[in-house]
């Protein structure tokens, strides 16, 4: 990080996958997060997306936008949280920028990835008939705000860790460019995901919510819940 600029060289062959999401406190992590796993997290969900395009990740730049709440010690743990998730799956910060603000605290983040040239899965390639799979269980993210939030109980801490530190599916990306006509990472919720895959390839999708894949705390929830057809809506319904 001693210059202006990342030169980032050609691979024949291969095509650059770019994606970006940003988070922003209060609406993608709760205040008074520990910050090393906001850092984390923030890879993870920009993780996500090049998994759903079958992208192997390269390297990354990020924007953030620190508090006056956020000093030195702050962004030290932030950085180690950098420093972990970057080692694990084998990424480079290639630069970015850091401002102040008065708050909230606002990050962003660029990823970079590749794939072989013209094998990057988008969404808009759905063809009549198809199967829509996911790749793990549903709703745990949503049940694991409201377990952070003290909504709902969570003894072993499950749920919560579900919300602050997701799984990025990478190790299904050859399976992925393999077999898959379009795909999404699922972050707005699985009936808004799927909307998106059906929106861009021009089709209808049905869900078969009673088939839903759920964690056993997810079950558990459930079976708490009177209206048991409204709840499944929920947890499709909920951002991961």
């Amino acid at each position: 990080l001693l210059d202006d600029a990342a030169a980032i060289p050609s691979r024949p062959g291969l095509d650059l996958i770019v994606t970006k999401d940003a988070m922003v406190e209060g609406g993608h992590f709760l205040p008074g997060e520990a910050p090393d796993l906001i850092a984390r997290k923030l890879l993870r969900v920009n993780l996500s997306d090049l998994a759903a395009k079958g992208a192997e990740p390269y390297g990354y730049f990020l924007a953030t936008a620190w508090t006056p709440e956020f000093g030195w010690d702050e962004r030290q743990a932030f950085a180690e949280g950098l420093r972990i998730d970057g080692e694990a799956y084998g990424l480079t910060l290639l630069g970015g920028d850091t401002v102040s603000t008065p708050g909230p605290l606002t990050l962003s983040l660029t990823m970079l990835g590749w794939t072989p040239s013209g094998a990057m899965i988008r969404r808009g390639g759905a063809q009549a008939g198809d199967l829509i799979c996911v790749s793990g269980v549903i709703g745990d993210g949503w049940l694991g705000l409201k377990a952070a939030q003290g909504e709902l109980a969570d003894p072993d801490g499950y749920l919560a860790g579900r919300y602050r530190l997701p799984s990025p599916r990478l190790e299904l990306r050859e399976a992925l460019r393999a077999h898959a006509s379009a795909a999404a990472d699922v972050s707005d919720g699985l009936i808004a995901d799927a909307g998106h895959i059906g929106e861009a390839s021009g089709l209808a999708v049905r869900l078969e919510l009673d088939r839903l894949p759920l964690s056993a705390a997810a079950r558990t929830w459930l079976d708490t819940q009177n209206d048991r057809a409204g709840a499944l809506r929920d947890l499709a319904s909920g951002g991961d």
